[in-house]
């Protein structure tokens, strides 16, 4: 082992060297990221820009920058491309994979929702009766309505001058009391 590397030319060394260590973390990150162990590896707060923003400069990307860096160098040093070529070529592939990993992260990130119920979300949603609703704010009854993604059953008034009945489709116009529907006959 020692002769290989006594063998090797400088660039060589600090490809390989890079190489090895770059592998040996991502290997790790891998792991335990499949594993779910997964934990923050950035080394800074979740919100230092802002929930969803987009982390150039990350351990996983410096992980990912090293490691494609290192191989794609190795594979230009040993196709004999020119020193010059050889650190541009290497350097721009670590470069891109840092931002496809930013990017990959950024895009999840987005895809999270926090699942925190906004009644008012439902104003000018169409839904239907439930519950009997009694007229005139009479007696509260119940619509199921499509909300934020998912079916509700939200209690419900209405200002009609008719009960509404069963199966009755309605618009919302309102929202009282942070969470109680103001509903509406859909065809007057």
């Amino acid at each position: 082992m020692l002769e290989w590397w006594n063998a090797l030319t400088g660039i060589e060394k600090i490809y390989w060297g890079s190489a090895i260590i770059s592998s040996i973390f991502f290997v790790i990150m891998f792991i335990t990221t499949f594993l779910g162990v997964d934990a923050d590896h950035d080394g800074m707060p979740d919100d230092l820009d802002g929930e969803g923003a987009f982390h150039f400069f990350t351990f996983r990307g410096l992980v990912g920058f090293f490691t494609v860096f290192s191989w794609v160098g190795l594979a230009c040093v040993k196709g004999d491309l020119a020193l010059v070529w050889t650190l541009l070529v290497s350097i721009g592939c670590g470069l891109v994979m840092m931002f496809l990993m930013a990017y990959m992260f950024y895009a999840m990130s987005k895809m999270q929702q926090s699942g925190t119920l906004v009644p008012d979300n439902a104003i000018g949603s169409v839904g239907e009766v439930y519950l009997k609703i009694g007229a005139s704010r009479s007696t509260m009854g119940k619509v199921s309505i499509k909300l934020q993604g998912a079916l509700r059953e939200m209690d419900a008034l209405t200002d009609g001058d008719a009960d509404l009945q069963f199966g009755q489709v309605v618009k919302v116009t309102e929202v009282i009391s942070g969470h109680i529907l103001v509903v509406e006959p859909l065809s007057k």
